[in-house]
């Protein structure tokens, strides 16, 4: 699928696009609609229902990690669209589907997809079959997969910590310093080796007690008890 998405990227700058992104923004695609998102919208003018709903479903099991190499060999040999034309289709609904996938539905309306669709111009019976995915019986597979594959950075797995101290030094006979020395682990099986010096840590203490203060103040706040 990382191929399609590369190829909907060029067939996007063909059509008057380039990486960035068209003017429109704010919706749930983020400030700039991604360029694969706008050529998709505007190929799909030219699309008749069944093929949508064929490539709508490819992209689907490609978000499900599925091969769609036949899926998308068959709909190319049965339709008049280019492989140029199913690249930038396929991509830009695949980059529509994971963003929106990624959104919870606690703060996800349905309401608010259809309205960034409609301002994409996308055609009323293709929003409604969108929706069924995104907020229909598909979705825990759909979301799963795409929640996977989001970029996010390592976590921390684990952290070791030892106070040294520096009893002389090239330049003074005596130093008697102390620092604290860390190692911490990450998720990605990497670890890293840091000194920090007495004051940066303290001032690192003082941080997190003045956050776990605030934390606290605003659990204490009646509008976010939770009432019997």
């Amino acid at each position: 699928m990382a191929a399609a998405a590369a190829a909907g990227k060029a067939a996007a700058a063909v059509y008057g696009h380039g990486e960035s992104g068209g003017g429109r923004g704010g919706g749930f695609l983020g400030p700039r609609v991604p360029a694969e998102v706008e050529a998709m919208a505007r190929g799909v003018q030219d699309v008749g229902q069944e093929t949508f709903r064929r490539l709508l479903k490819v992209t689907v099991n490609a978000l499900e990690g599925k091969d769609c190499k036949e899926s998308v060999k068959l709909i190319a040999e049965s339709t008049n669209l280019s492989e140029e034309q199913l690249a930038f289709l396929i991509s830009g609904m695949y980059t529509l589907l994971r963003e929106a996938l990624r959104l919870p539905l606690s703060t996800f309306k349905q309401e608010v997809f259809k309205e960034d669709l409609k301002e994409l111009r996308i055609p009323e019976d293709f929003i409604v079959d969108f929706c069924s995915i995104v907020f229909g019986n598909r979705r825990p597979a759909s979301e799963g997969t795409a929640l996977m594959q989001r970029s996010r950075l390592p976590s921390v797995q684990d952290l070791k910590w030892r106070v040294d101290v520096a009893i002389s030094t090239s330049s003074l006979a005596r130093a008697l310093q102390p620092s604290i020395l860390m190692m911490m682990k990450l998720s990605d099986g990497t670890a890293h080796r840091f000194e920090v010096p007495i004051a940066k840590f303290q001032e690192l203490r003082y941080n997190v007690a003045l956050i776990l203060k605030e934390m606290n103040d605003l659990e204490k706040r009646s509008i976010l008890k939770i009432q019997d």
